[in-house]
C-alpha cells in the first residue's frame, strides 16, 4: 500500500456557509474549485495559501470568485482544456463558466427544480450531464447556441443526486437506490439496484468498478459489467445517514476516501476494505484509535465533499465549517 497524505498543507478559507463540492483543476491540477451554499464559487492556489488562514474577504490562495448563482451551488465539473466549467445548484439553471473572466458563457435551463450534479462529456466536453430533484438527467451541447436539452432521461422515480460520464456511457444514482447507465451508442438503460438513498458515484480508472455512497452509512465498490457487489466499506463510526456525503477514488486506485454526516473522514484500503486513517476536518488532524465521540452530528459537521488530486499525493475535504483543507504528503 503506497504511503497516504495525512499532513494538513493548505486551508482555503472564506466561504461563509456548507462547502457543497470541490474539484481539482485539469491538466496540472494546481487549482481547487470549491462550491458553497453561500452562492458563490471560489477559485484557489493552494501553495499561495496558509495552514492558518481565518480572512473570509480576500483569504491568502484565492484567486478568483464567481457569483452569479442565486441559490446554493451544489455542483462543478471542470473542462479538460482548463478554461471552462459548470455548476449547478438551487437556481434550476446549468451555469457554463469562463474561467478567466469570471463570466458564464451560456446558461441552460429545463429543469424542474434545484439541479444536483454535473459533468462534462463527449469528445473534447462538448456536452454537459446535469441530475436533478425533479428526477431527470438532461444533455447540454456546448457547442450549440440552443438553450433546450438535446436529450432527456426521465427513468428515476426520485431525486437524481450524482451523474458520470465514462466513454459513450451516462451514470446516474438516485435517491430510489438505483443506478443506471445509458448506452448512447445502444440507446440501452441498465438497472443496478442498490436499495439506498445514493449520495455519489465515481467510476474507476479502467471504468470496470463503479463507487457508490449511500445513506445506510456504506460505501460499495461495484462490477460495471455485472452490477455485483466488489467490497463494502463501513466501519463502526462512520456515519452516512441524513447528507448529501461525496466519496473518491484515490491514489492510482488503491485507496477509498469518503467524508460523513458528522466531520470525520475516512480512508480505506480498496482491495482489502479496512480503514487506513480517519480524519477529523475542522480540527485538521488524523484521529488515532476507535474514539467514536470524535463525531459530531450537525450540519456544520458534515464533510459533505472529497477529492484527491489526479497528479500528486494530496487530496482535499471541505465541509459544514466553510473551509477546506488540502492534505499532503509529511516532509
Amino acid at each position: 500500500m503506497p504511503s497516504f497524505p495525512t499532513k494538513p498543507i493548505a486551508k482555503l478559507a472564506g466561504h461563509n456557509g456548507i462547502v457543497h463540492c470541490l474539484t481539482y483543476s485539469g491538466r496540472s491540477s494546481s487549482y481547487i474549485l470549491t462550491g458553497s451554499s453561500d452562492r458563490s464559487i471560489r477559485l484557489y492556489n493552494p501553495d499561495k495559501a496558509l495552514i492558518s488562514s481565518t480572512a473570509s474577504v480576500n483569504p491568502p490562495g484565492l484567486v478568483h470568485k464567481y457569483t452569479a448563482h442565486a441559490y446554493e451551488v451544489l455542483s462543478i465539473a471542470v473542462a479538460q482544456s482548463n478554461d471552462k466549467f459548470v455548476s449547478t445548484g438551487g437556481d434550476k439553471t446549468v451555469f457554463y463558466w469562463d474561467v478567466e473572466t469570471t463570466e458564464t458563457v451560456r446558461r441552460w435551463t429545463g429543469h424542474g427544480g434545484r439541479i444536483n450534479c454535473c459533468a462534462f462529456g463527449g469528445e473534447d466536453d462538448s456536452v454537459v450531464v446535469s441530475g436533478s430533484i425533479d428526477g431527470s438527467v438532461k444533455v447540454w451541447d456546448t457547442r450549440s447556441t440552443n438553450y433546450k436539452p438535446i436529450m432527456t432521461f426521465n427513468e428515476a422515480k426520485d431525486s437524481v443526486t450524482d451523474v458520470h460520464v465514462f466513454d459513450a456511457e451516462i451514470i446516474s444514482g438516485s435517491v430510489d437506490g438505483r443506478v443506471r447507465s445509458y448506452d448512447l451508442r445502444t440507446g440501452m438503460c441498465t438497472v443496478d439496484v442498490i436499495g439506498h438513498s445514493i449520495t455519489s458515484l465515481g467510476v474507476s480508472k479502467k471504468g470496470t468498478e463503479l463507487l457508490v455512497n449511500s445513506t445506510d452509512s456504506t460505501v460499495r465498490l461495484m462490477d460495471r459489467n455485472n452490477g455485483k457487489l466488489l467490497k463494502a466499506y463501513r466501519d463502526e463510526g462512520f456515519v452516512n445517514t441524513e447528507f448529501r456525503v461525496k466519496s473518491t477514488l484515490g491514489l492510482n486506485d488503491s485507496v477509498v476516501v469518503s467524508g460523513s454526516d458528522d466531520g470525520l473522514v475516512y480512508a480505506w484500503g480498496l482491495l482489502e476494505g479496512d480503514v487506513l486513517h480517519k480524519f477529523r476536518h475542522s480540527d485538521m488532524r488524523e484521529v488515532m484509535g476507535k474514539n467514536f465521540s470524535e463525531g459530531r452530528k450537525g450540519k456544520k459537521d458534515v464533510v459533505s465533499a472529497v477529492a484527491f488530486c489526479p497528479i500528486r499525493k494530496e487530496w482535499a475535504s471541505g465541509g459544514g465549517d466553510g473551509n477546506v483543507i488540502v492534505w499532503g504528503m509529511s516532509t
